[in-house]
């Protein structure tokens, strides 16, 4: 044991945790924090301009390395702006930790001059969270939060200090054991239940494997593709799985759902057996729950037990770590299954994705064009960030992921906002790769006063703005189900991109031609500062394919 402060014992536990960098801003509530990392050389404290950007770099942080992301704020409006970004990675299984300060422990309760009761706001939003109420609690919290946070299904944990517990003196114990009544995470397949998922591949004429975040999550790609090539089984997959398997591989169906690629769409709704791992049958991705592949025997594999069962129930449920789970069903059918020849099938596939290229071909500023043109001039280990829109779904179906944690987008909240920042994190996590955040000018400029935490931080990204000066997505709804009633979406003529990231010190480049889009591209992988290019695009545009809201996945609108 040793005395000191809980300021001392909690930036302690963090060095033990391994943090490296920490996204925040100051406060009233956390200044005892930030007195003792003055003196501290082993973590990295990033100065964000907004705590939801704070939250949202931590995110991207951990998707990007998969390393748990940190960040912290202080009390009261501080804890609140952090909300968005926890709920965005509780929505996307994300392991971050997020820290707040709080009024001393005499005054909670009491209205005091910052004070928000984030424990309550957030439990719906986090895995757990805490509030420490003894100093010698701190490094036993600080460590619970980390196990809990990467452990299982990945999600956000939250630890709320009091500022009197930071600023008293205990005696503090750092125990490496660590103990949790009731939360013991399933990893291991039941093998029975493997082998009744092996029998239904085995015998399958048309399986097909739809792939989930949970792949990333637990490093399963690889087990992922040699399952795939074993069962010449294509691979769909949601958009938190975009990356899982290279999606120039022949097996590689593309994004499924609403905006999901034809071939993905259709020929998932022609298995006879579903393998699903890792996802949770969103209604982006089904779409009418009720014909969804309804002649599909399902496999469904999740280590969260409350996602079997939940939207649709399986034939062959299995909870278990993906990873470990694949790697049993591949040594069972390895046993088991004969090679079948598919070349019908793998002909209709590769025809429909022909027709999925073909949509992408359009010239001039066009985005299918502009996405195509990108993944050229990119290495395939660069990693994409996007925005929430139009721009969002554009990246998702003409730009080629390759690698998993290349591709980093807000799925289940759909956060507007959430790519720029996140390109920070990730950025931080990947420095030696480029990081490029795929932007629509609406959800920019949500975020965009964190410029300056990019370039005074040194974070070089590059930001690539579709623009059209609407809310693009909500516009694109309006013309196609609402009579083109276009209410509350034109942007207006301001600001000027260029001028604005100028104005931080940024690069700032506009872009009327696509061998000018070439050109800003190499030259923004260059330097050193960020660059935002600032790309006109036509109001009109619509991403195609795309299936109408509520509407089967078969139905889809292509023009």
């Amino acid at each position: 044991m040793v005395r000191m402060t809980g300021a001392k014992a909690f930036v302690e536990s963090l060095k033990r945790q391994n943090v490296e960098v920490i996204f925040g801003i100051p406060g009233g509530a956390t200044i005892p924090i930030y007195d003792v990392l003055y003196d501290t050389d082993d973590i990295r404290h990033i100065l964000m301009r907004h705590e939801q950007c704070a939250a949202h770099a931590a995110d991207g942080y951990a998707r990007a390395s998969g390393k748990i992301g940190v960040c912290m704020a202080t009390s009261g409006p501080g804890a609140t702006n952090l909300v968005t970004g926890i709920a965005n990675a509780y929505m996307d299984s994300s392991p971050i930790v997020a820290f707040t300060g709080q009024v001393p422990r005499p005054f909670i309760g009491k209205d005091a001059f910052q004070e928000t009761d984030i424990v309550g706001i957030t439990t719906p939003i986090t895995k757990y969270n805490f509030q420490i109420l003894e100093v010698s609690e701190i490094p036993r919290i600080v460590k619970k939060a980390f196990y809990i946070a990467s452990t299982g299904r990945p999600g956000p944990v939250l630890v709320d200090l009091p500022k009197d517990t930071q600023t008293e003196a205990d005696e503090i114990e750092f125990d490496d054991d660590i103990e949790i009544r009731g939360y013991r995470p399933n990893y291991e397949p039941h093998p029975i239940q493997i082998g009744r998922a092996a029998d239904l591949l085995a015998n399958a004429e048309k399986p097909v494997i739809i792939a989930g975040g949970g792949i990333i999550a637990s490093g399963a790609s690889s087990e992922l593709v040699a399952l795939a090539e074993l069962l010449q089984a294509p691979v769909s997959t949601t958009l938190m799985g975009k990356g899982c398997i290279p999606e120039n591989h022949p097996l590689s169906l593309g994004l499924l759902g609403m905006h999901g690629t034809i071939a993905s769409n259709i020929i998932v709704s022609e298995a006879d057996v579903l393998l699903a791992v890792g996802m949770r049958f969103s209604d982006r991705t089904t779409g009418n729950i009720e014909k969804f592949c309804p002649d599909a025997k399902i496999i469904h594999i999740d280590i969260d037990t409350a996602e079997i069962g939940k939207n649709i129930q399986p034939h062959v449920p299995i909870v278990a770590d993906a990873k470990r789970a694949l790697n049993a069903l591949y040594e069972q059918l390895v046993q088991k299954f004969r090679k079948k020849e598919r070349t019908a099938w793998m002909r209709r596939i590769e025809e429909l994705k022909q027709q999925h290229e073909e949509m992408g071909n359009k010239s001039g500023l066009s985005p299918p064009r502009l996405m195509k043109e990108l993944r050229k001039m990119l290495p395939e280990d660069a990693i994409i960030t996007t925005e929430v829109g139009q721009n969002q779904m554009w990246a998702a179906l003409y730009l080629k992921a390759y690698k998993p944690r290349t591709f980093i987008s807000s799925g289940g909240l759909g956060t507007m906002g959430f790519g720029f920042p996140a390109s920070l994190g990730a950025k931080v996590a990947c420095p030696d790769v480029p990081v490029v955040d795929i932007a629509g000018d609406g959800s920019f400029l949500m975020t965009e006063q964190d410029l300056a935490s990019s370039v005074t931080e040194k974070i070089p990204v590059i930001v690539i703005i579709l623009d059209n000066r609407f809310l693009g997505m909500v516009a694109q709804w309006q013309r196609l189900f609402y009579d083109r009633r276009y209410s509350s979406i034109d942007l207006g003529k301001t600001p000027d991109f260029v001028k604005l990231a100028e104005a931080f010190g940024a690069q700032g480049i506009y872009v009327g031609s696509l061998p000018e889009f070439r050109k800003a591209v190499q030259t923004a992988l260059k330097s050193d500062v960020t660059t935002v290019i600032d790309v006109p695009i036509s109001s009109e545009e619509n991403v195609f394919p795309m299936v109408p809201p509520g509407g089967e996945i078969t139905k889809i609108i292509k023009e």
